[in-house]
């Protein structure tokens, strides 16, 4: 199992960072220095294989009192499947700041399976929420 921490993540590391998340659905050809400005204003966790190399990442925008969103949660190919990715998600719910909030938010394409078992669930209501969407922010379209 990967060690887990809640960290703000090294220049390395969002290097690496930076080389997984360009390639996602949900953010191609995303800039590093967006990715290093995100951490920088994120709560982040990190997995780490017994070597220390950066295995996963996740991060969590909040107010630390009423809301929650859950983004980014990343695994390099070869590690997945694993757990790192509920074990990141674990421990940012676990965290004592991020206790007591009223939502928990997060969006994915085909996931579902992973986050269930950690309480999300499709939204209640929907149609209370609203979205200004950009579909290029990098220059490639996202999904």
């Amino acid at each position: 199992m990967p060690v887990i921490a809640i960290e703000q993540p090294s220049e390395t590391d969002i290097d690496t960072i930076h080389t997984m998340l360009r390639e996602t659905y949900w953010s191609p050809g995303i800039p590093r220095d967006v990715v290093a400005r995100a951490c920088a204003n994120s709560m982040c966790a990190t997995a780490r294989d017994d070597s220390g190399k950066l295995i996963g990442f996740a991060r969590v925008v909040t107010d630390k009192a009423t809301f929650a969103w859950l983004c980014d949660v990343i695994v390099a190919p070869g590690k997945q499947g694993r757990g790192a990715g509920r074990a990141l998600v674990k421990t940012l719910q676990a965290h004592p700041e991020l206790q007591g909030l009223r939502r928990w938010l997060l969006a994915t394409k085909d996931a579902h399976g992973v986050y269930a078992p950690l309480g999300f669930s499709p939204l209640s209501a929907p149609q209370r929420m609203m979205e200004i969407k950009n579909p290029s922010p990098y220059g490639t379209s996202s999904s």
